[in-house]
């Protein structure tokens, strides 16, 4: 009987560095033939088109799938278990697979679907790896302390409900077997400990906590962790074990397409007051910049919103600036768009 083709899932709230965590395994991924499976919110596939062509024998543009159908822990039966055994049933299957979920998916339902008959047999979780935006943590996001979000809570009218990002946050810890604290370059005098302190206080005691910047972490510790994570579901509570699935009617998504910019500062000058405008979560996508040969790649969480030049257009493909937007439910398309355009 042939040896189980391990996958990791790798989870993690929005823009906490999922992509790049997984551009550095494809880079370093001694000898190891990788399957990337791809889950995004929203209707633009920007994160693996940042993922294909990184140039990688390893990993080539047929290996990386995206499933765009929706959040994948709600479309597990429609999407991802045909997609699991396409790779499996290939002549030359994969040696392992990797799992990008989408920021908004609970990682339980995924883990959980790897016990399905077609699948068992012939795939384990190796490990479910979450990603924490170190920065964001450290400024408050996500509230550990119940007492003090009560206390807000009373305080401020606008803080009387549950935040369905906590727990998000929350059951993405919760089911991990490894934590990588991302961006701690970004943390200053006593904020690491503080926040290795807060998430070692919401994880099993068996997890361990590993700190990086820009995602760079020696494959070895993420790749071969043996967890067997579909077989201890009960060692790894959520918000939604009592519901049949989850849905994400608290976010909505949507793709703006607009023209060249003149610098990467100019479009800065309109991004930021609309994010702070509208309460913006994420902003992740492409922009064409007058003169430049390169595409310039925009990752935005919350106010931060960082920028590089990855690559140049390619001849057969049309030059255009097109930004995914997510947020909580109730956004202002119609203004988001017309200052993004203006």
């Amino acid at each position: 009987m042939t040896a189980k083709i391990p996958a990791t899932v790798v989870t993690g709230f929005l823009g906490a560095g999922k992509t790049s965590l997984i551009r550095n395994v494809i880079e370093n991924a001694n000898g190891r033939r990788l399957a990337l499976i791809i889950n995004e919110f929203g209707d633009i596939g920007v994160d693996g088109q940042l993922l294909q062509g990184c140039g990688d024998e390893t990993c080539s543009d047929d290996d990386i799938v995206e499933l765009a159908n929706g959040c994948i822990c709600c479309t597990v039966a429609d999407d991802f278990l045909p997609t699991i055994q396409a790779l499996l049933d290939r002549d030359a299957p994969p040696d392992h697979i990797i799992i990008e979920t989408s920021g908004l998916a609970l990682p339980k339902p995924l883990v959980k679907a790897f016990n399905w008959p077609e699948v068992r047999t012939r795939v384990t979780v190796d490990g479910v790896v979450a990603v924490v935006d170190g920065r964001a943590v450290a400024d408050g996001q996500f509230a550990a302390d119940p007492e003090a979000v009560q206390a807000q809570r009373e305080d401020d009218d606008n803080l009387d409900h549950d935040s369905p990002l906590e727990e998000l946050y929350e059951d993405q810890l919760a089911c991990a077997d490894l934590v990588v604290l991302n961006k701690s370059d970004l943390l200053v005098d006593g904020e690491h400990t503080a926040v290795t302190g807060d998430i070692h206080n919401q994880v099993r005691r068996a997890v361990k906590l590993v700190s990086a910047s820009h995602g760079q972490v020696d494959s070895s510790v993420l790749l071969g962790l043996d967890a067997a994570a579909e077989d201890d579901l009960d060692a790894r509570p959520s918000h939604h074990d009592s519901a049949d699935d989850h849905d994400h009617d608290d976010f909505e998504s949507f793709a703006v397409e607009f023209g060249a910019v003149t610098t990467p500062d100019d479009l800065l000058s309109r991004l930021v007051p609309i994010i702070e405008r509208h309460d913006i979560l994420r902003i992740k996508g492409f922009v064409d910049v007058a003169g430049k040969d390169m595409r310039l790649v925009v990752q935005g969480v919350g106010p931060r919103v960082n920028h590089y030049y990855d690559r140049d257009w390619e001849s057969d493909e049309s030059r255009s600036s097109r930004l995914v937007i997510i947020g909580e439910r109730g956004l202002d398309q119609t203004a988001i768009v017309s200052a993004l355009k203006a």
